[in-house]
């Protein structure tokens, strides 16, 4: 399945530890990039959950935000620990005696200063645990978020490229019209100047000019890549910077089928095509 880099999921869960919230945000990048935002007391599990986002992403910026409330029932009858209370009352004088400016604590600074509410610190390894779990549970409701996104700007790019193989077929047959309507008009205008021309000039002439407006090869890679285009985006997978580097090549081809027009309607094919292909490359940019 193609994913789309663009996402956003909340979960949270009532575990034996307290309330645990994640909220996962990722848009589009270039490289996988995750920020983390977690309370101090979950710090310690912040390497696991970037290996668990490495593990399940390969691109786009992610923001992970943790939440946790202790349980109720474990602050019931805890009281402040006097003796860290005393240390800090005496760092705080100490301090705002030499910096006036400075702030007081606030009460929920204190409550959360390590020390203060000793029997109320939850068991370390088992919250990291559950952490990790509603992360888990987060990072697939993401990816299935990510998924069904991909899963629709694959079917409108793949629109594009039937679109673009009809712009492709429209054109193929005009080149032997447009060989042909020069042979008239160049005849036309011999007989208009009472001109007799030598055949084997005109054959060359007529070679010339079929030569400079030649574009089976260009029509030729063309197919070919859409072909690849479109097998990619029913294939899946990570397939971002591989349609990107396609797309350039189909530009390139389209570029070039510019280049060689003599007529309005080849000129207007080219065009067409190259509005189409910028049409898929904003929306590669979006898949991971």
């Amino acid at each position: 399945m193609i994913r789309s880099m663009t996402g956003f999921s909340s979960v949270q869960r009532d575990t034996a530890n307290g309330r645990i919230g994640v909220d996962l945000r990722s848009v589009n990048h270039r490289f996988l990039e995750c920020f983390c935002r977690i309370p101090d007391e979950l710090r310690s599990v912040e390497p696991a959950v970037r290996e668990a986002v490495a593990r399940r992403l390969s691109r786009g910026k992610v923001e992970v935000r943790i939440s946790w409330q202790p349980p109720v029932d474990r602050l019931a009858g805890v009281q402040p620990d006097d003796g860290v209370l005393q240390t800090l009352a005496a760092w705080e004088q100490a301090v705002l005696t030499r910096l006036p400016q400075a702030q007081p604590l606030t009460v929920a600074e204190l409550l959360r200063w390590p020390g203060v509410l000793a029997d109320a610190q939850p068991d370390g390894e088992a919250l990291r645990g559950d952490v990790l779990r509603v992360v888990t549970a987060a990072l697939d409701e993401l990816d299935a978020t990510r998924g069904r996104e991909g899963a629709r700007l694959a079917e409108l790019m793949l629109e594009k490229v039937a679109a673009m193989r009809v712009e492709v077929d429209t054109v193929a047959p005009r080149i032997p019209e447009l060989v042909a309507g020069y042979r008239s008009r160049v005849a036309e205008r011999l007989r208009e100047a009472a001109v007799d021309a030598d055949p084997a000039r005109l054959a060359q002439e007529f070679a010339l000019f079929t030569s400079r407006i030649d574009i089976d090869e260009e029509l030729g890679r063309l197919r070919t890549h859409l072909d690849e285009l479109e097998r990619l985006l029913k294939a899946g997978g990570v397939v971002g910077k591989r349609l990107d580097f396609l797309l350039q090549e189909l530009n390139r081809e389209a570029n070039t089928l510019g280049s060689k027009s003599v007529a309005t309607d080849t000129s207007n094919t080219s065009m067409a095509l190259k509005v189409l292909i910028e049409q898929v490359r904003e929306q590669v940019q979006n898949l991971e």
